[in-house]
């Protein structure tokens, strides 16, 4: 259960860390002494993601010069394939020959495999204030950019998805439907799920089914399948992007559909504005589209959490639990074209809250 699986990660964190440390100093970095990507739930994330590998992410000076870095450090074979993936698509973004606009990237200062571990070293990118917590008007005006940004990579010619498929990788409407009917099957049969969730699941699947081609209509778009405000960084109005694993070519909407689905717990009048914009300037059909893609994505996100569930026990299982609920509320939402109500987001909210650790709640100030 969850103790098990605590304790597999902090015993991994220990034996890693002695050995990375002099590595670490013998390269002119000194780890920090507070490192919150160990603590909290990160175990759980790890027990579920087992395609990016084990991996730490560690906060370091470098020595010469005291300049704060972000380290990535694995002997994983799947987490070294992922360093090695996030740096050529660092490297790729820079270039694509069809984009209008770029995100900037972190400055890499060091990319080395030494001693059977692949490190990847990035300055850290200090903002002025965090992404929340800017006025309202600043966060509808970043997240616009950052969407057209996307936008502007189109590939629109078989030689544009030759030259990026290998890099990046790609999805097309089929696709979109084969893996949610996956995340509606597993979930299906997991004890937790009832006869509610199941059918919810099921007219999901059926509303992309039945607008499959509105889903290929836009797709071959640059997409961020994570797009948060803790993957990415704001100086001077520019946007810096700190995960590049999660890009990808598929439907334009998918990167608005999970930064709307995580409004819809953090930021409120910033999700109905962005939702409110694509009505007023967009097509039905794009307004459509979005709203596949928040099913879509909806359905990821329980199945992210359901599979969760075999691996805890007490707080940690009852929280995972609230966190299904609540996000089958927002797909039920979502397919009666409407928003979750306040109610039901405030409630979640306490619960969450009351549930969760020390350490996942300086866990997640260090995201920020």
């Amino acid at each position: 259960m969850s103790e098990n699986a605590q304790l597999l990660w902090k015993k991994y964190c220990e034996q890693e860390l002695a050995i990375i440390k002099p590595m670490l100093v013998s390269l002119g970095f000194t780890l920090e002494q507070n490192q919150p990507q160990t603590g909290g739930e990160r175990f759980l994330i790890q027990a579920v993601t087992t395609k990016s590998g084990q991996k730490l992410i560690l906060f370091a000076r470098r020595t010469n010069d005291n300049k704060r870095v972000v380290i990535k450090i694995t002997r994983d074979k799947n987490g070294k394939k992922e360093l090695v993936h996030e740096q050529k698509c660092r490297a790729a973004l820079q270039n694509i020959a069809f984009a209008y606009q770029i995100f900037l990237s972190p400055k890499e200062i060091l990319f080395i495999n030494k001693n059977g571990y692949t490190i990847s070293i990035q300055e850290y990118v200090e903002q002025k204030s965090p992404f929340l917590e800017r006025p309202l008007e600043e966060q509808f005006s970043i997240a616009l950019k950052a969407f057209k940004t996307q936008e502007g990579a189109h590939a629109t010619t078989y030689g544009h998805l030759r030259s990026i498929a290998k890099t990046f990788g790609k999805i097309n409407a089929s696709q979109y439907l084969e893996f949610y009917q996956s995340f509606q099957k597993n979930i299906a049969r997991h004890p937790f799920t009832n006869e509610h969730a199941r059918a919810l699941l099921q007219r999901g699947y059926e509303m992309l089914a039945s607008q499959k081609e509105i889903i290929e209509q836009y797709c071959n778009f640059l997409t961020h399948t994570d797009f948060v405000p803790h993957n990415f960084r704001i100086i001077d109005n520019n946007i810096y992007l700190l995960d590049h694993s999660s890009i990808r070519f598929g439907n334009k909407y998918e990167g608005w559909a999970r930064f709307l689905n995580f409004m819809t717990l953090y930021n409120r009048p910033l999700e109905k504005a962005l939702v409110q914009y694509i009505k007023d300037n967009r097509t039905q059909e794009e307004s459509l589209s979005l709203k596949l893609m928040r099913i879509y994505k909806l359905g990821e996100l329980i199945w992210y959490h359901t599979k969760k569930l075999d691996k805890i026990s007490g707080d940690l299982r009852a929280l995972t639990e609230k966190r299904v609920m609540f996000w089958s509320n927002v797909l039920e939402a979502t397919l009666n074209n409407a928003l979750v109500s306040p109610e039901i987001v405030k409630k979640y909210e306490r619960e969450r809250d009351a549930l969760r650790s020390p350490d996942e709640f300086e866990r997640q100030k260090g995201l920020h």
